[in-house]
């Protein structure tokens, strides 16, 4: 005999990756928040998400068989190969009626939920407490439909949502309710692997309706971000790999102590955060840059380290943040000799481009203003997916890793553009400038960007600019705000000490060290044959060559 409840309440119940299985078996009167006042029951929830994969990746799919094999944890298995999508075909026109309905009622959250229960499409319990939740969690699931979907409740994927959310309670929920009581025992689930828009919408209806459920992803993506406003425990393995179709049977392959004890330490030693990287591990980070703020002499103490060891070099989440320099030298020190010396120190690196004529790039007069438009998401930002698989993208040579860092490059400088705007531009235009402007980059600077291992040695552009060979032009600006974001190191050198990126770029964006003398048409010195063919030799040494 069930006490006369009408009313129950869920609360995540505090998990830590020591306890979370414990919790799993533990009956919910048993577990923490657990209580009967009056009406009302309160239970508390193991919910959480364990992204990535462990050193020993045998176990790990050994276990992952034990949670859905082993009657000591009772886990249910969802995911996109093991959902049973089968639907009759009464319920399927029961819920195109009510879509019809829909459109021409324009029916409230309530109201649509009342013909749902009328056609029979919300499953049902034996006890009434949780009879009533179904319906309290189909109005909740519909809710966050209308909230998060363009148009509501008149969006063109609720027939596919509402579709699957009804055919995989039927199929999947239904069974292990019969055996469901609020004091005992609710539905308890795994869910393995990628996620699609209705997988999403199903998993939070489960988790409103009180049952249990955690999520493995070995790559690593968080499926439930942007779906539960509580916090939700997160614990993340040192690896991620892409998924493996989910095991049916245990793996008989045992590692020995000695590989998991090389393979430990060799993820130690390369996760994020550790200062220590394998060749080209960071590839597929997206990079951004933090511009320094330095004095003249720190540009060739700092211009020469690796973006590792430099300030604020750090690495997290799938972004690597590059310490960089963006700075102009104005005039020339007396002692000529140091001024020269310094300015090859850097322009002569294996990593610096030298600029000596202006301008460097050539200024677009396609017109992007579509193509901008259509790359635009529903949150009124430019989507990367979208640049990308665009026909106009004219990068889809380099690797993914770097395809997505241009791109997601692009997007912060149309986000927040930093060009001056020309008079009577408006900020979309501005916007759809540099938007542009990003499509077409040199051919040597691409080169640069290919030889960018972001933990290493940071690319820099140099430009002398001494106003007997052409004028920095506004394109050319463009381009050194895209190549700043991306982590790129420039250096403008004017002996006149006249303004150049000062008519593109506010003085906020880079630092400006002003010398001694300023010298009209001074012409570029090149190194000496001799020392230039002893730096060259010194490079090499370094390299390894």
């Amino acid at each position: 005999m069930y006490p006369p409840l009408n009313q129950l309440k869920v609360r995540q119940v505090p998990l830590t990756y020591e306890n979370w299985l414990e919790y799993l078996k533990k009956p919910l009167s048993e577990r923490p928040l657990f209580s009967i006042q009056q009406n009302t029951i309160e239970i508390g929830q193991v919910l959480g998400e364990f992204l990535g994969v462990p050193i020993d990746t045998d176990e790990y799919y050994n276990q992952l068989f034990d949670y859905v094999h082993s009657e000591e944890w009772k886990l249910h298995l969802l995911s996109e190969d093991s959902l049973d999508k089968s639907i009759s075909n009464h319920y399927f026109q029961s819920i195109q009626k009510i879509i019809n309905i829909n459109q021409e009622q324009k029916l409230s959250i309530n109201r649509f939920t009342a013909f749902l229960d009328g056609e029979q499409l919300i499953i049902k319990s034996k006890i009434p407490v949780i009879h009533r939740k179904l319906r309290e969690t189909m109005i909740a699931v519909l809710e966050k439909f209308a909230k998060f979907e363009e148009d509501g409740l008149g969006n063109i994927d609720l027939r596919r949502v509402l579709v699957d959310l009804i055919k995989w309670s039927i199929n999947h929920l239904q069974p292990v309710l019969e055996n469901a009581d609020p004091e005992k025992e609710m539905p308890k689930f795994i869910w393995y692997g990628d996620v699609k828009k209705s997988h999403q919408y199903f998993l939070f209806y489960l988790i409103k309706l009180g049952c249990d459920l955690v999520v493995f992803h070995p790559e690593g993506k968080d499926v439930l971000a942007g779906f539960i406003e509580e916090p939700v425990f997160i614990h993340r393995f040192p690896k991620q790999i892409p998924p493996e179709p989910f095991p049916r049977e245990k793996r008989n392959r045992k590692t020995t102590v000695a590989y998991r004890a090389s393979k430990e330490i060799e993820t130690i030693l390369n996760q994020e955060g550790s200062g220590l990287y394998k060749p080209w591990q960071l590839r597929d980070y997206t990079p951004s840059s933090l511009t320094l703020k330095t004095t003249y002499d720190e540009l060739f103490i700092i211009g020469k380290e690796i973006a590792m060891v430099r300030p604020e070099f750090t690495v997290a989440n799938g972004e690597v943040k590059i310490p960089s320099i963006f700075a102009k030298v104005q005039g020339v020190s007396k002692n000529r000799k140091e001024y020269w010396d310094r300015l090859h120190s850097l322009s002569e690196m294996e990593h610096s481009l030298l600029i000596r004529s202006l301008p460097f790039t050539f200024y677009r007069t396609n017109d992007f203003r579509f193509h901008y438009r259509d790359a635009l998401g529903n949150d009124g930002l430019l989507d990367p997916e979208k640049i990308i698989k665009s026909h106009y993208w004219p990068y889809s040579f380099l690797s993914s890793g770097l395809q997505s860092g241009i791109a997601n490059a692009v997007i912060r400088i149309c986000d927040k553009p930093m060009l001056k705007p020309l008079p009577s531009e408006t900020l979309e235009e501005l916007k759809i400038y540099q938007f542009t402007q990003a499509m077409l980059m040199p051919k040597n600077i691409i080169q640069l960007l290919e030889r960018f291992d972001y933990s290493q040695h940071v690319p820099k552009l140099i430009i002398f600019n001494n106003e007997t060979t052409g004028t920095l032009s506004r394109s050319d600006a463009a381009l050194m705000v895209l190549l700043n974001q991306f982590g790129f190191d420039m250096i403008i050198y004017n002996p006149a000490g006249h303004n150049d990126i000062e008519n593109y770029l506010e003085a906020s964006l880079f630092d400006v060290h002003w010398l001694d003398d300023v010298v009209f048409n001074m012409e570029y010195k090149e190194t000496s044959i001799f020392k230039k063919g002893l730096l060259q030799g010194i490079f090499k040494n370094l390299r390894g060559e």
